[in-house]
């Protein structure tokens, strides 16, 4: 296979474009043409031309991961999921497979761009301070393929269950003094949330309220 022409991309900074003989187009990145040693003109044999197509679906899924970044935190599996998912037309392949996105995945943690301990601080801190517990928090951890070895010491990074369960109770009341229905009500939303019924016994007392055992 030859290739006809090597341009450099108009639209994307650092992309260069191989034009086949058969017609096909390989998006790479500057580094693959120099590594390769590419120009207009030269000759690929079979092995060469899987190493080069192996080497354009790694540069396109560098961008897309990079891109998928920006737009908002993801944990290692979020992003190689998304990597690796199956295109809404089922003729087409998924942007890399499984092996490619581990190592765009590798790459990025590599620079620093992917972090699951610091995504895992950050999703426990926001599910908090929205009155979730720790339970809960462990649900949205495990949801997002968080490793199991970054989940405490993300909670450790909360405020306390105590804090949390009486910001609740605050926000939900007011400083008034609630009727016997919105305490049952508050604490229905606080095992919801996560909470033991212990914990959320202890908040109603902080609070001023009491509830009869069940």
């Amino acid at each position: 296979m030859r290739i006809v022409k090597l341009l450099p991309s108009e639209r994307v900074p650092g992309r260069w474009l191989a034009y086949l003989e058969d017609e096909a187009i390989l998006r790479l990145g500057e580094g693959d043409v120099v590594s390769f040693g590419l120009y207009a003109g030269m000759e690929l044999d079979r092995a060469a031309l899987d190493k080069l197509e192996t080497a354009a679906r790694l540069s396109r899924g560098k961008e897309k991961a990079v891109s998928l970044l920006a737009a908002r935190p993801l944990s290692r599996k979020e992003l190689i999921d998304k990597l690796t998912a199956r295109p809404h037309d089922r003729e087409q392949q998924p942007l890399v497979n499984r092996d490619e996105a581990e190592e765009i995945a590798a790459w990025l943690e590599g620079l620093g761009y992917l972090d699951d301990a610091s995504y895992a601080r950050m999703v426990a801190e926001h599910y908090a301070a929205k009155g979730y517990g720790p339970r809960k928090i462990r649900d949205e951890l495990y949801r997002r393929g968080i490793s199991r070895e970054w989940w405490e010491e993300a909670l450790e990074g909360c405020e306390s269950q105590e804090a949390g369960i009486d910001a609740f109770l605050e926000k939900k009341f007011r400083g008034r003094a609630p009727e016997e229905k919105e305490l049952k009500r508050a604490a229905d939303a606080l095992a919801r949330r996560g909470y033991r019924w212990e914990e959320i016994r202890s908040g109603l007392r902080r609070y001023g309220a009491s509830m009869e055992e069940e």
